[in-house]
């Protein structure tokens, strides 16, 4: 299979996870990742702002800010 690579800014907790885990571990979350964008891609766009909002949800559970998430977005 084919596979090109790209960058996505991820948060400090994502990134050490990932450079944590095996190789193996690596290739599952690729695989993941590549199937959830492919799925969003083809998705009803009503079911991406569901799922946006669950996420923008458990973020702010997690204490993520306006003012954390500007911050972080100029560090990018």
């Amino acid at each position: 299979m084919a596979v090109e690579s790209i960058r996505i800014p991820l948060d400090p907790d994502a990134a050490k996870a990932y450079k944590a885990a095996s190789e193996e571990g690596k290739k599952k979350m690729q695989a993941l990742v590549s199937l959830w964008l492919r799925d969003l891609a083809t998705a009803d766009p009503s079911r991406l702002k569901a799922l946006m909002s669950e996420v923008s949800r458990r973020a702010r559970a997690r204490g993520l800010t306006s003012e954390v998430l500007d911050s972080l977005l100029k560090e990018a």
